[in-house]
C-alpha cells in the first residue's frame, strides 16, 4: 500500500439551474476538465457520487452511463449513494482503491440534476434520505427535520433568534469570490433578520438551495504523475467514514452528531495530525443548524457553543477556523450527492494557491443529520 495519494486533477461546472444539460453531460463536463487538469491521465476506475438520479432523472446505473458517454468504455465504473454524503463516500472509495494498489488512477465524479423535476416532487425525493417507515410517512422532510433540530438547539442552549445568522452571512460573503457559485452576492445580518420563514425558526437563509452541478477529481500516486505536472501537489492524508441511527428519535441526543465526531477523529488519527493544525474546515451546511452542530462534533466548540464561532467571526477567512471557503452549500448551492466532490475541488484549489507550506484542509459531507459522515484531510505538499 502507498501513503502518498494525491489529487492530480480537478474539474467542476458552475452550480445552478442547468435546464439545457442532462445529468450525463454535466458529469462529462466536470470529468473532462479534471482529466485535462491532470495532464491527460486516464483512469482505470470511475466512482460516481449521486443521491437522487433514480428519483429525479429516472436514471440509475450512472457508472456505466457516464463511462460510456465520456469515452471510458471498459473501465471499472460504479455509483455510490449515501444521501448528501454520496460525493464524500465516492471520494473515499476512490482513495481506498488507489491506496490499496488495486487501481493506479481513479476518477471520482459527483453529479446531481435537481431541475429534471420541480416543487413537491423534489421535496418527495429529498425525503427519501429520512426513514421512510417512521419519518417520511408522517410527512417529515429534511427541512422540517432541520427546523425541529434548530428549535431544540435554541431551547436547550438559550440561543437568540438571530444566533445562526453568521453562518449564511459568512457563506454568502465567500461565494462572492467564487465564479462557480449559485449566489455571488454578500448579504448583511439585517437581510437575514428580515427573511421569510420556511419552517420556523428556519428561514430561507438557513437552508441551502438544491441545484444542479458536477465536480470531478483524479486521484493517483505522486510517482505516476506526468513529468509536465505544473500544479502544487495536494495529498489526501486522512479519510474516514462513520454512520449513526437514521431516525433522530432513536438517538440518545439528537443534538449530538456522533458520526461526524467519529469520522473527524478517525481521519485526524490516520493523517497523523491534530485538530489545531487544521487551516480551514468545509462543513456540510445544508442548514445553518448543521454547521453549528458540525463545529461542535469536530471539536472546534463545546456543545451548545458552535453558533458563537459564527457570531464572533471565527469562521471568516481571517478567523480561527475559516469555513465555507467558496460559499459552502448555502451560497455555492447544494448539488445533492455531488457536494463532497465539490468540497474536494474547492479545498484543493485553495491549497494549491496557499503560500503556507503547512496548510491543511478538512472537508466533511453528511448524509441526512449526520446519519452518514465522511471526512477527508487534505494537505499541500
Amino acid at each position: 500500500m502507498t501513503d502518498n495519494i494525491v489529487i492530480a486533477g480537478i474539474g467542476q461546472t458552475a452550480v445552478g439551474e442547468h435546464w439545457q444539460f442532462s445529468i450525463r453531460e454535466l458529469a462529462h463536463f466536470a470529468l473532462e476538465a479534471a482529466i485535462k487538469d491532470a495532464g491527460g491521465l486516464r483512469p482505470q476506475a470511475l466512482f460516481v457520487g449521486n443521491m437522487l438520479a433514480p428519483n429525479l432523472s429516472r436514471q440509475a446505473h450512472l457508472g456505466a452511463l457516464i463511462a460510456d458517454f465520456s469515452g471510458l468504455i471498459g473501465i471499472e465504473a460504479t455509483s455510490i449513494e449515501a444521501a448528501g454524503a454520496s460525493g464524500g463516500a465516492a471520494l473515499r472509495q476512490g482513495y481506498l482503491a488507489v491506496k490499496s494498489g488495486m487501481v493506479d488512477v481513479a476518477l471520482v465524479v459527483g453529479v446531481e440534476k435537481f431541475t429534471d423535476l420541480v416543487d413537491a416532487k423534489v421535496e418527495d425525493a429529498l425525503a427519501t434520505a429520512t426513514d421512510s417507515d417512521f419519518e417520511a410517512v408522517q410527512g417529515l422532510t429534511p427541512t422540517s427535520q432541520a427546523a425541529m433540530l434548530m428549535q431544540r438547539y435554541f431551547h436547550e442552549y438559550n440561543i437568540p433568534a438571530d444566533g445562526l445568522a453568521g453562518f449564511p452571512v459568512t457563506a454568502h460573503a465567500n461565494a462572492a469570490e467564487n465564479p462557480n457559485a449559485m449566489f455571488q452576492r454578500a448579504i448583511k445580518a439585517a437581510t437575514y433578520a428580515r427573511a421569510g420563514m420556511v419552517s420556523p425558526p428556519l428561514n430561507i437563509f438557513d437552508a441551502a438551495p438544491p441545484a444542479d452541478g458536477a465536480a470531478a477529481i483524479i486521484l493517483t500516486r505522486s510517482e505516476l504523475l506526468p513529468a509536465h505536472n505544473h500544479h502544487r501537489l495536494v495529498r489526501v492524508s486522512g479519510s474516514a467514514s462513520a454512520s449513526d441511527m437514521l431516525t433522530l428519535h432513536d438517538r440518545k441526543n439528537p443534538l449530538t452528531f456522533d458520526a461526524a465526531r467519529r469520522s473527524v477523529e478517525n481521519a485526524l488519527s490516520k493523517a497523523g495530525i491534530t485538530r489545531d493544525e487544521i487551516s480551514f474546515f468545509e462543513y456540510h451546511d445544508a442548514y445553518s443548524i448543521y454547521a453549528a452542530l458540525s463545529l461542535e462534533a469536530a471539536g472546534f466548540a463545546e456543545k451548545g457553543k458552535g453558533w458563537e464561532l459564527a457570531r464572533d467571526g471565527a469562521i471568516t477567512p481571517e478567523g480561527r477556523i475559516p469555513c465555507a471557503i467558496a460559499g459552502g452549500l448555502k451560497a455555492r448551492g447544494y448539488p445533492g450527492g455531488a457536494t463532497g466532490v465539490y468540497q474536494a475541488v474547492e479545498a484543493a484549489t485553495k491549497l494549491r494557491d496557499e503560500s503556507d507550506t503547512d496548510a491543511v484542509g478538512m472537508i466533511q459531507s453528511l448524509g441526512g443529520p449526520a446519519s452518514t459522515a465522511v471526512t477527508h484531510i487534505l494537505e499541500a505538499i
